[in-house]
């Protein structure tokens, strides 16, 4: 895959989304030049309270790091997630917990709101 390679050189971040969900597969971690892994939701369903569950997305985070990647886990949803989340060093997370879907024209005024303040710009 040529052309993502091009696409990084460029400066481009690549992210592989609903990792672990569909065609992704451990493989393209190898072979893609890709920065970060957004984890699939249905991997986050039964944590922190499934022993399983919390095992295998704890091991799905140390592998993202071991490869150099971000990871954001898709579709939390609940305290106890964010929790889980945060306890394990995972920085990127999105879903119901922190916000549901917003018009268009109050995504800035959400952002703006949530965004720390040596991340914001001038």
């Amino acid at each position: 895959m040529p052309v993502l390679h091009e696409l990084r050189a460029a400066g481009f971040a690549l992210a592989i989304d609903d990792f672990g969900a569909g065609y992704s597969s451990l493989w393209r971690l190898r072979e893609l030049p890709v920065q970060v892994i957004k984890i699939d939701r249905s991997f986050l369903c039964g944590v922190p309270d499934d022993p399983q569950a919390t095992a295998i997305f704890a091991a799905m985070l140390r592998l993202a790091d071991a490869c150099g990647c971000d990871v954001v886990a898709e579709g939390v949803e609940t305290a106890g997630q964010a929790s889980f989340l945060a306890g394990q060093g995972c920085r990127l997370a999105q879903g119901f917990h922190f916000a549901r879907p917003v018009p268009a024209a109050e995504v800035q005024d959400l952002l703006a709101g949530s965004i720390v303040p040596e991340r914001r710009r001038a």
